[in-house]
């Protein structure tokens, strides 16, 4: 995303109201503002290491759960729609 400077200078005689709105609608004519909005929650996806090193973490928390329960260290949790108990 490229940055856009929108600049807005006082004229001699314009109060301070009508500078911020003649600044509001420089920003809406830039289009600045809906670009930010645009990508504002926009995530990267992972990359194949990432990913592959998530699965391999994932993976080895969940053996060591089930051997942590096996060794009836942990006990497993009540579900709440009637699973296993």
């Amino acid at each position: 995303m490229s940055n856009t400077n929108v600049e807005v200078a006082k004229n001699i005689n314009e109060s301070g109201v009508n500078l911020i709105r003649r600044f509001t609608k420089r920003i809406q004519e830039s289009g600045v503002l809906n670009r930010a909005r645009a990508t504002r929650y926009n995530d990267r996806p992972k990359s194949k290491l990432a990913k592959k090193n998530s699965a391999i973490k994932s993976i080895a928390k969940r053996i060591e759960i089930e051997r942590l329960k096996k060794l009836g260290k942990i006990t497993e949790k009540p579900t709440r729609k009637g699973g296993k108990r």
